[in-house]
């Protein structure tokens, strides 16, 4: 992890020791600008199993995702290696897709650049 910004590596680290949803973050990784929530990894997964448990074609791969199989992995005592976003868009031009937001991972050692806070557009 000898390229990651040890800064965006703390600030992961905060919000996966509070438990917290509520840092606003915006990256550039490979060109594309995320902006959105950062949540704890675990909330992360567990979102994305209920979101994938929901669908016909993709509910057998909501157990990948289930918290549970965090728990026991042994880099749980290391430093986060990526960023858990929710509530996020792909900024394109004037617009976030989705327009909703979505789930995105994102590794720290690939973010190229990062302010805090989030973008958001109107139509105005």
């Amino acid at each position: 992890m000898s390229n990651a910004d040890e800064l965006l590596v703390d600030v992961a680290a905060m919000v996966e020791a509070e438990q917290s949803n509520q840092m606003s973050l915006t990256v550039v990784t490979g060109g594309a600008v995320i902006t959105g929530r950062l949540a704890p990894e675990a909330v992360w997964r567990q979102r994305v199993s209920e979101i994938l448990r929901d669908s016909d074609r993709l509910g057998p791969f909501a157990g990948v995702f289930t918290a549970d199989g965090t728990r026991d992995r042994p880099d749980r005592g290391e430093p986060p290696t990526h960023l858990h976003f929710h509530v996020a868009r792909i900024l394109q031009g004037s617009m976030g897709i989705p327009e909703t937001g979505g789930m995105y991972r994102v590794a720290i050692k690939d973010v190229s650049g990062w302010t805090v806070g989030d973008f958001s557009y109107s139509d105005s």
